[in-house]
């Protein structure tokens, strides 16, 4: 059986308008994106990924997009930690591991695949790597987030 977009569930579906509008908000402010439709999409990718945490059976790396939404909804702390409590089961901590390399294709196209067996819609324009700048960020690049 095949889904169709009727079908899936979305991100942008799991917190309140408000929610949801901050941390866009915050990924437009702070992370450089300049077209509101695009940080949306982020934003929206960034929830998806964490409610799919909790039941993933594959390591869960965010792309060098959905990070930004990741980094955004951590800052609003205690939206984030409830959220993490009911969609994963437990908080997420962000550990940072300076120096740890970029993120592996494989394992960013795998997380993508979990989302879409969660029945979660992906935004595969989203989902890349950026293999020639190895695709750094400052802090946890390549970290598995289901660890603890």
């Amino acid at each position: 059986m095949t889904a169709v977009a009727n079908d899936l569930r979305t991100g942008r579906d799991l917190v309140d308008a408000e929610l949801f509008d901050s941390i866009t908000e915050f990924v437009l402010i702070h992370f450089g994106e300049t077209e509101r439709n695009r940080a949306e999409r982020i934003t929206d990718q960034a929830l998806a990924f964490l409610a799919t945490v909790g039941t993933a059976t594959v390591k869960m790396v965010p792309s060098d997009d959905v990070d930004k939404g990741l980094h955004a909804f951590i800052l609003h702390t205690r939206d984030y930690r409830e959220f993490c409590e009911a969609n994963a089961g437990r908080f997420l901590e962000h550990n940072p591991r300076p120096g740890g390399g970029g993120r592996v294709l494989e394992e960013v196209q795998g997380t993508a695949r979990a989302m879409k067996a969660a029945r979660f819609m992906v935004m595969d324009d989203l989902w890349t790597v950026d293999g020639e700048s190895a695709a750094q960020c400052d802090s946890d690049c390549g970290r598995d987030y289901r660890a603890a």
